[in-house]
């Protein structure tokens, strides 16, 4: 069933479940969607173990923590890539079954036709709402920033302009120049490195972290993030 929604304000007066990897582009998503809709949960699909979250390799300690201090359920789920969309779409039937209407992605460049995140809430029958979707890079990070966010680099493509330097570094305005002047793109959507948010607006109290050892897997370097109890 097609449910047709702006997808820039799908989520305005509708019950909503929102994609949720801990980085920045999904909490800024989900906090303009709150402004709009009513959230009802996160969903965060883990790897085949369920030790780590697929997209940012979380552990789940860590994004039940995030969840907690923002106050909403978790819709997750292990699954390999293999069976990844059919485990997200029983995600979705469920959020849909509790009431659920949209759909929210953190997505800025997706295209207007051929959009999976599209699809997948059509087969769902729930419309898709992407509040930063065709926003400015640098503009949508900076409304991040000064909104009062904190976030954390924690994966770095060292092929792509990133140094393990960078890895522990928090998002600032300094740090988005910085960025900028090395030819990297200031919301990393050329996949040059990701972030895990743990403070901010959405939040009730800091989520408390502690780092690991850092990590190098090809042309990857991660810094492991441990809920600090």
């Amino acid at each position: 069933m097609r449910v047709d929604i702006d997808w820039k304000y799908g989520a305005r007066g509708r019950r909503f479940i929102a994609s949720f990897s801990g980085g920045k582009d999904s909490i800024l998503a989900l906090y303009k969607a709150m402004q709009e809709g009513e959230a009802m949960g996160l969903i965060v699909m883990m790897e085949e173990e369920g030790k780590r979250s697929r997209s940012h390799g979380l552990p789940p300690a860590l994004v039940q923590a995030q969840a907690d201090s923002i106050g909403l359920p978790i819709y997750t789920a292990a699954a390999s890539w293999t069976d990844y969309e059919k485990v997200f779409l029983q995600l979705l039937e469920q959020g849909k079954s509790q009431g659920a209407e949209v759909l929210v992605t953190g997505d800025l460049d997706m295209p207007a036709h051929g959009c999976w995140h599209d699809k997948i809430a059509q087969n769902a029958g729930l419309g898709l709402g992407m509040p930063l979707w065709e926003m400015d890079h640098k503009e949508a990070v900076l409304e991040f920033i000064h909104l009062g966010f904190t976030t954390m680099v924690v994966t770095v493509n060292l092929s792509l302009g990133m140094q393990e330097d960078d890895l522990g570094r928090v998002l600032t305005d300094e740090y988005i120049e910085e960025l900028e002047t090395r030819g990297i793109d200031p919301c990393g959507e050329g996949g040059e490195f990701h972030t895990t948010v743990i403070d901010g607006p959405l939040f009730k109290y800091p989520v408390s972290v502690r780092q690991g050892e850092i990590l190098r897997q090809g042309e990857y370097a991660f810094l492991p993030l441990e809920l600090d109890s």
